[in-house]
């Protein structure tokens, strides 16, 4: 691949799992890379590991990724006084419940958790791109299946996605392109539970044609492609990263978990 020497590139979410791993390969490229989250001391203790094992430096910003002047202040962080490049933004999630029982503004605050990071980066990421750049956000093949008790996390997704399109459409005159990632299950803090039961994890890796889990590193692989000039004429895009898994199904979770009683 190419070198990234020179460019800023921004990680909402680096601080662990998808975000740290794609801030890593940025790193590696040459690249000058700030991670953000909303924890310093675990924004610290990933450039210390990742400075200790390779000699990469990683630069920090403190960031609620649903505050804007938040997610501003890491753009300039990044940006160093002149221009960001590159963009990537990683936090989400959401919690099992049917639609019948999900209490409203629970629904709206899952919504919100995975649409409006993204959001912030592109309006303030885009501002900072001055000499085009690359913004990508990590979808879900949720955004594409039917998950069912997961509604809020999958209407967010599905959000992601399409704001992606409409980004993409906006800022390709200003050379930004904007595309989303969308990781199947893949091992990281946040899905060791559901990976700790057996029975998730067979019906997962029935449902794909490769036949194993995916890493971060296969998400930041994909990230690092969509950041860097070997995709310069891809935007607008969503790039599954699923072992396969969006050719067949989504797990049933009905068969696997006992539905939720009101």
């Amino acid at each position: 691949m190419a070198q990234l020497d020179g460019l800023h590139a921004l990680v909402i979410g680096g601080g662990s799992g998808l975000g740290l791993a794609s801030a890593t390969l940025l790193a590696r490229d040459g690249a000058r890379v700030t991670i953000a989250g909303r924890t310093q001391a675990k924004l610290d203790a990933a450039a210390a590991r990742l400075k200790d094992g390779e000699g990469l430096v990683l630069h920090t910003a403190r960031c609620d990724t649903l505050v804007a002047d938040d997610v501003k202040r890491a753009v300039e962080v990044a940006a160093d006084g002149e221009r960001l490049d590159i963009g990537v933004t990683v936090p989400g999630g959401g919690t099992f419940a049917p639609i019948l029982e999900r209490d409203p503004d629970d629904f709206t605050r899952e919504v919100e958790m995975n649409l409006r990071p993204v959001f912030l980066l592109i309006k303030y990421g885009g501002l900072a791109m001055t000499d085009g750049g690359s913004i990508v956000a990590i979808s879900s093949t949720a955004a594409v299946f039917s998950t069912r008790y997961l509604a809020s996390y999958a209407a967010g997704k599905a959000g992601v996605d399409h704001l992606v399109r409409v980004a993409a459409d906006e800022l390709g005159e200003r050379g930004i392109r904007v595309n989303a990632v969308r990781p199947g299950m893949t091992q990281t803090d946040s899905t060791s539970g559901m990976l700790s039961n057996k029975t998730v994890r067979a019906a997962f890796l029935a449902g794909q044609p490769i036949p194993r889990h995916g890493k971060a590193m296969d998400t930041a692989a994909a990230v690092r492609f969509l950041a860097g000039p070997e995709s310069s004429w891809v935007t607008g895009q969503h790039l599954s990263v699923d072992g396969g898994h969006t050719l067949r199904s989504f797990p049933d979770m009905l068969t696997l978990f006992a539905a939720p009683q009101s």
